[in-house]
């Protein structure tokens, strides 16, 4: 009998989306940037070398006509675990290539490692946003400034979604067939970022929920199940942040598994 956790997935989505819509006016506005002082004052301290650096940056990116507000509880729980930089991007709802987006990515974490001094950062994205950050590292040189790609629920084999969405440009380059996907298939030799895709049969947006794993013999990544959580409930759900902590709080990547690992979320 799998009509009631459908059911329940589906309810607990709506709800989360209920949510959701009263936040959304509060992330509309692009996050305002805060520069790290240069000298000491009597509310920042100078800082030492290494204080705020046990982690690197970590930015957010949202899904598809969406905003940063959808991150509101993944954020506090980064800050509470002691990550000191975290910054969410938003894209405007009118772009209409995912290439856009993956430029305007570039530009901002090159601007994040100015003001924090760190050379690297990590990316977690939601749906389109993990597509496009993906996008970034293997096909605009973004290995080389992202340490660590966390996605979850993103089409990277492509999504069937419902036909009639299709009529916006960006859905569909997240079709199995566009041109997006073909590319984001080619060789990609000495990729240095680690990828971790947390997936789960319950996503009902993704078509086949499969769709959401990372399958790519060049790429070191680890494919999460997370068992019985919907597409809308992923960026919220406290099992599901636990192990996006977990997965940025990991070492730094190494030949430790190989591609294509795979781990579960119970």
């Amino acid at each position: 009998m799998q009509t009631l956790p459908c059911l329940r997935t589906t309810l607990v989505d709506l709800a989360v989306l209920a949510g959701h819509l009263l936040l959304y006016p509060t992330g509309m506005s692009q996050e305002r940037s805060v520069p790290r002082p240069s000298r000491a004052t009597e509310d920042a301290p100078p800082l030492l070398p290494t204080e705020g650096r046990a982690h690197p940056p970590v930015l957010l990116l949202h899904g598809f006509i969406d905003n940063r507000s959808v991150f509101v509880l993944l954020r506090r729980s980064l800050l509470r675990h002691g990550w000191c930089h975290v910054e969410a991007l938003n894209y405007s709802p009118l772009t209409c290539d995912l290439r856009k987006a993956a430029e305007l990515l570039a530009r901002h974490v090159a601007d994040v490692c100015a003001r924090t001094g760190h050379h690297r950062v990590d990316l977690v994205g939601h749906s389109l946003g993990g597509l496009i950050a993906r996008y970034y590292v293997q096909r605009l040189g973004g290995d080389a400034r992202v340490r660590r790609v966390v996605t979850l629920g993103t089409p990277h084999a492509g999504t069937r979604i419902a036909p009639l969405m299709s009529a916006h440009p960006i859905v569909r380059q997240m079709r199995p067939d566009s041109e997006v996907i073909a590319e984001l298939s080619l060789p990609a030799p000495n990729c240095r970022t680690q990828f971790v895709a947390f997936w789960s049969e319950a996503d009902q947006v993704m078509i086949p929920a499969t769709a959401a794993r990372i399958d790519h013999p060049d790429l070191l990544a680890h494919n999460v199940h997370v068992a019985g959580v919907g597409h809308l409930a992923l960026p919220v759900n406290g099992t599901v942040a636990a192990g996006i902590r977990e997965a940025l709080a990991a070492a730094d990547p190494a030949a430790e598994e190989g591609a294509g690992g795979a781990i579960s979320v119970a």
